[in-house]
């Protein structure tokens, strides 16, 4: 399934053991799954994931400004555009079904969840180097390829969440991760070498990736919470 995300991104993964598990498996993707999941919950989800991508495409925008060479530069330019021009629009046309409008989200006030994590990522950006940005944001990117790749098989007609799961599970989609497992190879031959785990800024980028992937976990937590 994730043979085509580069080499880097699975070997972090596999280093990150169960959380990486509790992750991509967590009972509100599993409940996104089988289509339980309270429409309230999925909702104050979306929301909040919203105001999170707009962190998110801040933190590529910083990795423009991080990186070393212009491969690396337009990549990340170009994920800037996917987000803000792309992948914000399925929250938005979702909720303005729902009667909430992108202004509403726009303002929404931030979970704490929410705040740990993009700054989290941010801070990563400010006070690291481009694979410290990238390994942060990697959980993300890579895990909802991953997500959306397994639970394509379990959509059936009228599936409440099958267009949140075909996104993700699409080409398109599918494409990034690709792309961005390509840039974080790059990125990490560039400047650690062809034998990157013999380095200390392995260690580094390791605990960043499974810090990252910890938080993505509260994540969902937090979306299981709206239920209540």
């Amino acid at each position: 399934m994730t043979g085509d995300y580069g080499t880097t991104f699975p070997r972090l993964r596999d280093a990150a053991g169960q959380v990486w598990q509790d992750y991509t498996h967590h009972a509100f993707v599993e409940r996104l799954r089988d289509g339980t999941l309270p429409r309230k919950a999925f909702l104050g989800y979306l929301v909040q994931d919203y105001i999170f991508l707009i962190h998110f495409a801040r933190a590529w925008a910083l990795a423009v400004t991080k990186a070393d060479a212009l491969e690396e530069m337009r990549a990340c330019a170009a994920t800037v555009d996917a987000l803000v021009n792309g992948e914000i629009s399925l929250h938005v046309k979702t909720c303005a079904a729902e009667g909430l409008s992108e202004a509403e989200l726009f303002t929404a006030a931030e979970h704490p969840a929410n705040l740990a994590y993009t700054r989290y990522v941010m801070d990563a950006g400010h006070s690291g180097n481009f694979i410290d940005l990238i390994a942060a944001l990697a959980p993300c990117v890579m895990g909802y390829g991953e997500i959306g790749a397994r639970l394509a098989a379990d959509v059936y007609p009228d599936h409440p969440y099958g267009d949140w799961i075909t996104t993700y599970a699409g080409e398109d989609y599918q494409q990034v991760c690709r792309d961005a497992g390509a840039l974080f190879d790059g990125a990490v031959l560039r400047r650690l070498g062809d034998a990157p785990e013999s380095t200390p800024g392995w260690q580094r980028i390791s605990q960043r990736f499974t810090t990252a992937t910890r938080l993505e976990v509260a994540f969902w937590d937090m979306g299981l919470s709206f239920a209540d």
